[in-house]
Order: C-alpha cells, then structure tokens, then sequence
C-alpha cells in the first residue's frame, strides 16, 4: 500500500523520524546494498543525509533537527522511490563518495565503489609515502581504464599534480558522466576522454601508471543480481564466465603501455587463485583493503617485462 503522503510528512517531523522510517520500509522490502553502504541503517543514513546536503558521515548532530515541510515531502519521496524502484539510493541522490570525494552519478554509469580509491588515499596521505606504486611528483603519466563516471582519473590528477591523465571507456554515456565530474572537480585541463575498447585507443601511449577497475564480475554471479545492481549498466559487471577476460586482455597489453618505472595497479574482485594459476611467472603484490585482501593487485613494469631502452 502506498502511503499518505500528507499523513506521513505531518507525523514524521525530524531527521530521526526518517531515519526510523526509512529503516523500517528498507527491512520490510528486503532491500539489497553494497554501493557504498551494507545495512538498512547505514543506507537510510546516507539517502536522507546526501538528499538534504548534508555531511553524509555525521547522522548524530542533524538527528533531532525538525524538517521543513518541502523537506519532508523530498526525503518521504526519495524513501518511496527507494522502496519501490530498487535504485541504489546514489541514483536517487545523483551523487557517490569516494573515501569522502563527491562523484556525480546517473544510471548511465555504475555506482563507484572502488577499492582502488581507499588505497590511493591510504598510500599517498601517509607520512612516508607508498612503499610499492610510484611517488607523487615523479608520475607525469597516468591512465585509468575503464573509467566509467571517471571517479578514478580525477583521483589521479589530484594526487599526481604533474600527471597528464588519459581516461577510457567503451561507453559514449559513461563518458558523458565522466565530462560532468571533470567539470565539477576542475581537471578538465588535466584529463582527456578517449572512446574505446581498454587499450585501443591509447596506440603507442606510454603510461607511468596505469589505474584500472574493469568489469569483473563472471555470469553465474550477474544471474543472481538483486534489482539494485540489475539498475547498473550490465557492461560495467561483464567479465566474462569467469569474470577475468578483461582482466587478461589488461595483462596481455600492459607492457606496451608502461614506462620502465610504472605499474599497474587493478581491481578484479574474487579470482586471484585462477591469476596465479594461469599467470605463474608473474610477481603480483595483493593489496589489503577494508573489506578484502585480494580483490587488487599491483604489478610492477619490471615485472611485466618492461626495461629501459
């Protein structure tokens, strides 16, 4: 039954309100997360929050504030729609984080929720720098495959202020994402666009650093999608039935695409074990996240083959 709108907004006056609410409609419906947020709770907190513009990790001090009414009516609205479309609450919000970095987001392109950023910020906001990718002010370089909204190029020209920085995509809509976010983080200047299928369009570039996090996902997985990621570009998950094509093609090519001193660091999800036993002779370094400790890799250009000329 949908609710009363009118009813429902002359009752629920505060954020807490919502919040209450919203958790309880998201239980109710058997919501599913993983785009950015893995609970009930944690996924109301960042809808209401981000809808109404505030800080999405400081739910406690807005809590007992009182709404106006036109944001009642937006925030009793946005958890209707979140209930009966089964969007990611990014879609109904056009906006994503990464490690507190604001993304714009539309259903041309896949939530971003990239490993890789957490690791960027880790490496490179420590005291001593990273102890394996290649230090700040020496890239001059950088790509990002398979950039989608472009989340990752333009974490790349913020932490390599010297860095050209190439940005690809097979997808014209996800590049049109990726146009707006260079826009709004003002590395239009630093990143450039190409259309094509990974390296492709790159022909004779060579990179100090290649960032990637393609489609991964094997087709068994994507059969089981809840409506949530059946929401996203099917393009972005396509890994192929095991999930790892992209990911071949990526180790195949890279060595013609990286300077001696560079590396490639890339996300591929669940299929280490079958990277090793295909690719013995490769020294991949698996990097630790929050939430796994083999779901990325770094590999060197020394490993891959690449010497000096």
């Amino acid at each position: 039954m949908t609710p009363d709108m009118t009813a429902l907004t002359t009752e629920l006056v505060t954020l807490r309100d919502y919040w209450r609410y919203a958790i309880s409609r998201f239980n109710a419906a058997n919501l599913s997360f993983g785009h950015g947020t893995t609970t009930a709770g944690d996924d109301a907190a960042f809808l209401l929050l981000d809808t109404l513009d505030l800080p999405i990790d400081a739910l406690d001090p807005f809590l007992d504030a009182r709404l106006l009414p036109a944001e009642r009516r937006l925030l009793a609205e946005r958890i209707e729609a979140r209930v009966t479309t089964r969007k990611p609450s990014s879609y109904l919000t056009g906006r994503a984080y990464i490690q507190g970095v604001r993304f714009l987001v539309d259903e041309r392109v896949i939530v971003p929720r990239s490993h890789i950023g957490e690791i960027l910020f880790r490496e490179y906001l420590g005291p001593n720098g990273s102890s394996f990718m290649p230090d700040q002010m020496m890239v001059e370089s950088a790509v990002d495959i398979c950039t989608g909204s472009g989340c990752l190029a333009v974490l790349a020209a913020k932490f390599f202020p010297n860095a050209a920085v190439d940005a690809v995509d097979l997808s014209a809509d996800a590049l049109e994402v990726a146009k707006l976010n260079l826009r709004e983080h003002e590395v239009e200047q630093q990143v450039s666009l190409h259309q094509g299928d990974l390296f492709q369009p790159l022909a004779g570039r060579k990179y100090d650093l290649i960032i990637t996090n393609p489609p991964y996902v094997d087709h068994d997985a994507m059969d089981g999608f809840p409506a949530e990621f059946r929401a996203e570009p099917s393009m972005a998950f396509d890994g192929g039935v095991d999930g790892l094509d992209l990911v071949r093609t990526l180790l195949a090519d890279a060595a013609n695409h990286l300077n001696p001193e560079g590396g490639m660091i890339c996300e591929i999800g669940s299929g280490r074990e079958i990277l090793e036993e295909e690719f013995p002779g490769l020294d991949f370094v698996w990097l630790e996240t929050e939430e796994s400790q083999d779901a990325v890799f770094w590999i060197s250009a020394e490993a891959l083959g690449v010497t000096a000329s």
